[in-house]
């Protein structure tokens, strides 16, 4: 198995499939990364009340040969020049150098989330679409807009899509759906108020959810049934939200490309129906 690039993307993105013991390490490491490359294997050990042989296993689980693999990839991500282009942005910046960091930072983002991508996750998403009875899109503020563009795509796809922009109108559509239906939740942070409560009323109805978030901790991914995450970094000029909507929205094509894949033929027609119809709008 090849090693994972990314030491702390590597535990995001198998979080939530960790033993309590591996979720242990886990929480230590992502709480302070800078500390942990100033320690060795048994003062980690020591300070959880785990055995060194455990911490060991945690790091293999990951990808890398040992403890001192993983350290070393984790340095490399923690321990990157404060200059570096992606990640700093300065308020002297000329326009065009502004530009180019923006650029490069949702590069950055991209490739990240790219490395973390489970693809069992991703296999079963893509599943759960095709067979859907109906298929409802959340998010609120930012992520209102991605959502909004996956009913965008989705809905020409000849399938049965919804999407509100107001959060007492997905509560009462949310209330409505039914197992066999699937709900695609979309939270950077994955704990804002008007997420849980839809999520609580999703759950109720034991429809399938699919989260994109960009915390493994979250009370949303911890729920979730199937959890896409994304990677992004935050800075001074820039939110994590503001960067995780490329990964966001990247996502949402991905699962569209191979939904539409998926339908073969079925979902060509339907796209020249919508094609058609948009036609009329064009002068």
């Amino acid at each position: 198995m090849k090693q994972p690039q990314f030491a702390l993307a590597a535990i995001r993105g198998s979080y939530r499939n960790f033993s309590e013991k591996e979720k242990k390490i886990a929480d230590y490491i992502l709480s302070d990364p800078r500390n942990i490359i100033h320690l060795t294997i048994n003062q980690i050990a020591d300070e959880l009340g785990l055995a060194e042989s455990t911490v060991f296993r945690f790091c293999q689980r990951l990808g890398f040969k040992g403890f001192q693999a993983f350290k070393i990839a984790l340095a490399a991500e923690v321990v990157a020049p404060l200059k570096d282009i992606h990640e700093q942005i300065e308020e002297g910046d000329e326009v065009k150098t502004v530009a180019e960091k923006v650029f490069r930072s949702n590069i950055k983002t991209l490739e990240d989330t790219l490395q973390i991508i489970d693809e069992d996750a991703l296999k079963q998403a893509v599943d759960a679409l095709l067979s859907a009875r109906k298929i409802e899109f959340f998010g609120n503020g930012g992520s209102a807009m991605i959502a909004m563009d996956g009913y965008h795509k989705f809905v020409r796809l000849g399938l049965h899509v919804t999407m509100n922009m107001d959060a007492h109108l997905q509560l009462m559509s949310a209330s409505q759906l039914t197992k066999g239906d699937v709900a695609i939740v979309i939270s950077h942070s994955g704990s804002t108020r008007d997420v849980l409560e839809v999520l609580h009323v999703l759950k109720e109805k034991e429809v399938t959810i699919i989260c994109m978030t960009n915390f493994a901790k979250s009370p949303l991914s911890k729920e979730a049934d199937i959890v896409l995450y994304t990677l992004s970094e935050e800075t001074d000029f820039r939110s994590e939200a503001l960067a995780s909507r490329i990964a966001q929205l990247s996502l949402i094509d991905a699962l569209y490309t191979n939904v539409m894949i998926a339908r073969g033929d079925e979902g060509k027609v339907a796209l020249r129906h919508m094609r058609e119809a948009m036609s009329q709008k064009r002068l």
